[in-house]
């Protein structure tokens, strides 16, 4: 209800209240004292507010409370060991908070709870053995916090009605449990983002009512078990970044029932067999950076729900599967650094039957394409991206290109295209990455370049552009990066682009600046801050960063660029870059630190 302020000290007096539910408000501040006299609450829900200080001890004292539930607020301190005195807790929702410090022992003391919550905080140690004896509990989640030590081999003994375990983003380790399987009732398994290592084992073929499990970004070794086919339930499977070897068992292509299956970046081999044809349902597949052999197999056609493919960094060979262009569903297809041959599809059909395609990230960099890019390509309305480049792709630009115009990526680079520019390419009005480098392509550069006014990058190097660089180039005010070396360009470079004050990326000077952190500090003012760095080039810098939330800097920071080009002081060299987007807008000076900075840059 939008409602604000702090809660009131008089809600003491509500002595017969047993259900207080003050979610999603504004109140902040600590909890009043008084509180603790409403000795029959049994439901008390207080998240998504502001409200901060330490947990208070006194909700022991609630002897009636069944749900406590203060997630996504600011407490801070350690989790008091008294809440295990409110013995009739079912429900235990502290996360997202600020809490540090172990997790008490005496929370294994709440045998009636039935859910705990404790992820997005900054908690230490290990998890108490305590907790994993509450045979009532159901759903368990600490992830995201520096959580230590192992789990136990019997941990799974007892909690026989365990549904969700949540434990990712800890710096847990050891084997994985072999009692495992006695937790049957498990319908989501999180151990990612941990530090597990040893075998998958094949105990976990026995949860068949796993519907989740993510094991990605530990160390598991060995190979994929056979026996993980048999979760017949399973949607979801996460095994990427760990040590994985061997193939995918034939079993893994037989649950139907998949929806998202992510085993990039271990080390499986083998070819993907006609079977992956069974996979109906897949919406996501992520097999990148492995060691896969052999072709593509046409049965992919079948994954009619196929939102995401990703194969990059592969060995797959043969030709690319014209089947793929079937699915009209999918919005990304990254086959980047593979082996594929042959040529782009030339039979696309744009609305296939009633649905319309909607690929969306079209990468095929580093393969061995051949042939003309060709006019089907624009049949992709939905197209942003597109990556061809690092091929041996010959011809001309399509000249409908520039009728894609949700274009922002194309990367074309380092084939054998040729003829010209399409001057309709200055329809692009979203375009911010143009790359054409180390190719053939012949005659002047346009005038219509000159209405991709945000491109960021444009690189036309190593060609065989000639005559003169069009005045219009000089308008392209936000480019960080142009390349034109290499061409046979003619002529005096156009007064236009002495405008073009060299761009340095936002991360480049954020680790100039080591993230603009106080120590690098030199003043501040009413339209923005200025510290100083070192560029990897080991100039001295001073970055005027612009206070955005005042009308006044977008007004300003054009005039400033302008202004201090030709300023000089003897502690401010020139005007070195600027570094300019939507959220941000900096200046960048070389700076001499053997004075006081003019008070003008504060």
């Amino acid at each position: 209800m939008a409602l604000t302020g702090k809660i009131p000290h008089d809600f003491g007096n509500l002595t017969f209240l047993v259900s207080l539910d003050l979610r999603r408000n504004n109140f902040h501040g600590k909890l009043p004292q008084e509180m603790v006299r409403l000795c029959r609450l049994r439901f008390l829900s207080l998240s998504f507010n502001k409200l901060r200080g330490e947990i208070p001890s006194w909700f022991g004292f609630l002897e009636q409370l069944q749900v406590l539930n203060l997630g996504n607020n600011s407490f801070t301190g350690s989790i008091p060991p008294t809440l295990s005195n409110a013995s009739r807790l079912e429900t235990l929702v502290i996360s997202a908070n600020l809490l540090q410090g172990n997790i008490p022992e005496e929370i294994g003391n709440l045998h009636n709870l039935n859910l705990l919550f404790m992820e997005h905080n900054q908690l230490t140690g290990s998890i108490p053995f305590a907790i994993f004896n509450i045979s009532r509990i159901e759903f368990i989640a600490f992830s995201n916090y520096s959580l230590s030590g192992n789990l136990p081999n019997d941990f799974c003994n007892r909690l026989l009605i365990l549904k969700r375990l949540h434990l990712s983003q800890n710096k847990l380790h050891g084997h994985m449990p072999t009692s495992l399987s006695n937790c049957s009732q498990l319908q989501t398994l999180s151990l990612s983002g941990n530090e597990f290592d040893g075998p998958i084992h094949s105990e976990i073929g026995r949860l068949s009512n796993l519907q989740r499990l993510y094991l990605g970004s530990n160390h598991f070794t060995g190979i994929i078990p056979r026996e993980i086919g048999d979760l017949v339930n399973l949607v979801i499977l996460g095994v990427e970044m760990n040590q994985i070897t061997g193939s995918i068992p034939i079993s893994l292509f037989n649950m139907s029932s998949l929806q998202l299956v992510s085993l990039g970046r271990n080390n499986l081999k083998g070819s993907l067999p006609r079977e992956i044809g069974n996979l109906t349902k897949m919406q996501v597949l992520y097999l990148y950076e492995n060691r896969f052999i052999g072709e593509i197999p046409k049965e992919i056609r079948n994954l009619v729900e196929l939102e995401e493919l990703n194969l990059q960094d592969n060995s797959f060979s043969g030709s690319l599967p014209m089947e793929m262009f079937n699915i009209s569903g999918l919005r990304v297809m990254d086959l980047t650094l593979n082996n594929l041959s042959g040529t782009l599809p030339s039979n696309i059909d744009p609305k296939h039957g009633e649905k319309q395609f909607n690929l969306q990230r079209f990468d095929l960099n580093n393969n061995k394409l051949t042939g003309f890019i060709g006019d089907n390509i624009c049949k992709l309305q939905h197209l942003g991206e597109i990556y061809l480049g690092q091929n041996q792709l010959s011809g001309s630009l399509p000249n409908c290109l520039g009728n894609v115009t949700s274009l922002r990526l194309i990367y074309l680079g380092s084939n054998k295209l040729s003829s010209n520019i399409p001057l309709n390419l200055g329809n692009l009005k979203d375009l911010v990455v143009l790359d054409l480098l180390s190719n053939n392509i012949v005659g002047s550069l346009p005038p219509e370049i000159g209405n991709l006014k945000v491109e960021t990058q444009m690189d036309l190097s190593m060609n065989q552009f000639s005559n003169g660089i069009p005045r219009e180039i000089g308008g392209l005010q936000n480019l960080e990066y142009l390349s034109l070396r290499h061409n046979k360009l003619q002529g005096s470079i156009p007064d236009s682009m002495s405008n073009m004050i060299e761009r340095i990326s936002y991360y480049e000077l954020l680790q100039a600046t080591d993230s603009l952190s106080e120590s690098n500090l030199i003043g501040s003012g009413s339209f923005g801050s200025v510290y100083k760095g070192v560029l990897r080039s080991g100039t001295a810098i001073a970055v005027k960063v612009f206070n955005l939330q005042l009308e006044a800097p977008f007004k300003s920071f054009g005039t400033e660029c302008e202004v201090l080009r030709s300023l000089r002081h003897r502690n401010l060299v020139k005007v070195i870059t600027s570094c300019s987007n939507l959220d941000f807008k900096a200046l960048v000076l070389e700076y001499m630190p053997n004075g006081i900075l003019d008070k003008y840059l504060y």
